[in-house]
């Protein structure tokens, strides 16, 4: 593949000026542009030059950003810090028609036409699972027991429990044997407040969907750069979404979940929710129920016997 530059600029505007002069086969933009956000040069281009392709390669990961940038008609979005190791496939892909987005920006809604750095027949095995727990016993022997496989295999594990919990856990951990003071120093092992965390995450009792995915990828960055081993993998365990459908927010914990299918078929993490079914003062109604089991791949239940 030869590709020849032929012009750069340094604004919208000028970008804007040169394609319709010249009618290049191929142009790539960021979306912060001086002058002319980058958006509105791909629709101007688009409109006088039909014939251009488009690609996109910008810091910004909001979905609704990227599916603005694809509505104008480009091929293809890439995020800057992928642009290394994707941008060569993402400009073959493009200049034959097709398209592509970055294999790392979740919640995109891509139309049949996609083709990413991760397409659908491959992506990652799609290990997102729930428990529900009868007490807090329960919970706490899956916890540490999923915790402690991932730590003991050289992996990382996330936790975003309770407080009570995650002070429970931790002298699971440090009884059982292992060597919680110096993985959590290496920073294999993060451990989050629930409560604090969702405050984050919603905005006027709305889950925000993005700002939630951009949190756990960063967090999910963050483990995995601490493992010293070739293909890391990072177990999370959350309670967001007990809190959510205990305080009686069950759309906003549904929402929860898809995020955790998403990161699930993004990354190598293997995800475990949990919901203390002995804590709340209701039951689990059958129809929530199974809306919950629908978006995991396989179902804990800890019956008393």
């Amino acid at each position: 593949m030869k590709l020849y530059v032929v012009v750069e600029a340094a604004d919208g505007l000028a970008g804007l000026s040169k394609a319709q002069e010249l009618q290049p086969d191929l142009v790539i933009l960021d979306i912060g542009l001086p002058e002319l956000n980058g958006i509105e040069v791909a629709r101007r281009i688009l409109k006088s030059s039909p014939a251009t392709t488009i690609l996109f390669v910008s810091g910004q990961r909001s979905s609704d950003i990227v599916e603005e940038a694809l509505s104008t008609g480009a091929r293809g979005y890439v995020i800057k810090p992928d642009a290394g190791s994707e941008l060569v496939a993402a400009l073959r892909a493009v200049l034959k028609g097709k398209r592509f987005i970055s294999a790392n920006l979740v919640g995109v809604n891509p139309d049949s036409e996609h083709e990413g750095a991760m397409p659908s027949s491959q992506q990652l095995p799609f290990n997102h699972e729930v428990g529900f727990y009868p007490d807090q016993q329960k919970l706490l022997d899956d916890l540490a027991s999923f915790v402690q496989t991932a730590l003991r295999t050289e992996n990382a594990a996330i936790v975003l429990a309770t407080e009570a919990h995650r002070r429970d856990l931790l002298q699971r951990l440090q009884t059982s044997g292992v060597s919680i003071d110096a993985i959590m120093r290496q920073g294999r092992y993060l451990s989050l407040d629930a409560a604090e965390a969702l405050s984050t995450f919603m905005v006027h009792g709305m889950l925000d969907i993005d700002r939630s995915v951009e949190a756990f990828r960063d967090l999910i960055f963050k483990a995995t750069k601490a493992v010293n081993r070739e293909r890391p993998r990072v177990a999370i365990f959350g309670e967001c979404v007990h809190l959510l459908w205990s305080q009686g927010n069950v759309e906003a914990a549904i929402q929860f979940e898809t995020i955790g299918n998403r990161l699930s078929r993004s990354y190598d993490v293997d995800i475990l929710c949990g919901y203390s079914l002995g804590s709340a003062p209701f039951g689990m109604d059958k129809t929530i129920l199974q809306r919950i089991c629908m978006e995991h791949s396989a179902v804990r239940s800890r019956s008393d016997s």
